[in-house]
């Protein structure tokens, strides 16, 4: 008994709909993956310049951060003095590398722990200045778990030493 002849015949109207359908999903596809290596570079180029400025401000404004790391902020296990200038350089260093690309996933991860001491050592911080960290906590998750991009220096040496293996 042959069965393929009882069943019915594709619809013309309907396969030719599938097919750009696919076609439409794909090139939508293609388009959001030409666009990630843009919002990876977003992601870093925002968080990096939220720690970055606060850095400037420490430093524009010494003294007054030596008082708040005596008064106000609890940084565990740190003299204030010493916390202050390594958080201080946590937010100037970390960011600009960030922001590059290069050693990201470490930055990223260095400024996401500095992150969650900022937020335990500022017991004043309140709701929006909690959802604060918490936002940029995320977006320095994505950097750490997701990867640079490719617009970064770390895909650029990663690429150079995958095409050069013998130079390393």
């Amino acid at each position: 008994m042959n069965t393929t002849a009882s069943m019915p015949a594709a619809h013309p109207s309907r396969a030719g709909l599938a097919r750009r359908l696919a076609e439409q999903v794909g090139a939508a596809h293609r388009g959001l993956r030409a666009l990630a290596p843009l919002a990876d570079l977003a992601v870093r180029l925002f968080v990096a310049a939220v720690f970055f400025k606060s850095g400037l401000t420490k430093i524009a404004t010494w003294s007054s951060t030596l008082a708040l790391f005596e008064n106000e902020y609890a940084v565990p296990l740190l003299p204030p003095e010493i916390a202050a200038w390594l958080g201080t350089g946590v937010e100037l260093v970390f960011p600009v590398l960030l922001a590059i690309g290069l050693g990201s996933r470490f930055s990223a991860l260095v400024l996401f722990v500095f992150n969650i001491v900022a937020v335990i050592s500022y017991p004043d911080l309140g709701a929006v200045g909690l959802r604060d960290h918490q936002t940029w906590g995320l977006l320095l998750l994505v950097s750490l778990l997701h990867g640079p991009g490719r617009l970064s220096l770390d895909h650029l040496i990663g690429r150079h030493f995958r095409h050069h293996p013998g130079r390393r």
